[in-house]
């Protein structure tokens, strides 16, 4: 089956806010959400893309803050579903999502709000259900976006690093001095956005995934913290139609190719 090479172009979100994104293949429109640190050059969402173009028109796109897509201050979860809300517009009036990390967060809020999603598919979507799950203060976006107010963007990525993705502090301080730093300073702003994504101390919203009747796969890997197997868990347990499917071998950085067949047979079934 041939494939046409990816196209780009932008969407205008309600609050004025351009979202840039490459769209590839044809078919049923399915929208790519990325997590925190990335945005749609990241290889496991240029991964799926390429696998799932020859059924589908995938749409991966910037979230706002994000590679070429704009920003529009104040921020809120809520200009950001408007942006998804725009993205599924462009593409048909209607789409199926898949949201990795805390991109599934946000694909989870934002079904919540939308009716013209019509399937999810969710990479471990990190809220915390037990105690072995690490401790995010309920005013981390707060905290975070001080730091980066202050001018100490670095500080900001590793608390980030340290507190909510189990980072070693060894191995942050050892990333500060690699030449790519910089870039990942560059997106310090946007992890208060993750952290408001998540809610106070990323408790899962229980009654929102509870409205959302549309079928959803999450997905977690074999060999990712217990915890965030857990999460997986509960959230499909949570969701009216969930279902929950574990990926041999695979950790929260997940490989495409380990992914892209389980959201391939999701997806064709619609």
């Amino acid at each position: 089956m041939t494939v046409t090479a990816a196209v780009t172009g932008s969407v205008t979100s309600a609050d004025g806010t351009v979202i840039a994104f490459d769209r590839s293949g044809s078919g049923p429109a399915v929208i790519l959400v990325h997590g925190a640190f990335t945005d749609k050059t990241h290889p496991t969402m240029c991964g799926v893309a390429a696998a799932l173009a020859p059924w589908f028109t995938v749409v991966n796109y910037d979230r706002r803050g994000r590679g070429e897509s704009g920003d529009t201050a104040p921020y809120a979860v809520e200009r950001e579903v408007e942006d998804l809300a725009a993205l599924v517009e462009g593409a048909g009036g209607a789409a199926m999502v898949f949201g990795g990390s805390s991109g599934a967060a946000l694909a989870l809020e934002a079904a919540a709000r939308n009716r013209a999603i019509s399937r999810l598919a969710l990479w471990e979507p990190p809220y915390h259900v037990d105690d072995s799950a690490p401790f995010v203060p309920v005013d981390f976006a707060e905290r975070l976006t001080s730091l980066v107010e202050a001018g100490r963007r670095g500080d900001a990525v590793e608390r980030f690093m340290v507190e909510a993705a189990e980072v070693p502090v060894e191995a942050v301080a050892a990333m500060r001095a690699e030449p790519h730093w910089p870039q990942i300073e560059a997106l310090a702003h946007t992890l208060a956005y993750e952290a408001a994504v998540m809610g106070p101390g990323n408790a899962p919203p229980l009654d929102l995934l509870a409205s959302i009747t549309r079928p959803a796969l999450v997905l977690t890997g074999e060999n990712s913290p217990a915890w965030m197997t857990g999460a997986g868990k509960a959230v499909s347990a949570t969701l009216p139609h969930g279902a929950h499917r574990v990926l041999e071998g695979q950790t929260h950085n997940v490989s495409p190719d380990a992914l892209a067949p389980e959201l391939l047979e999701f997806f064709i079934t619609a």
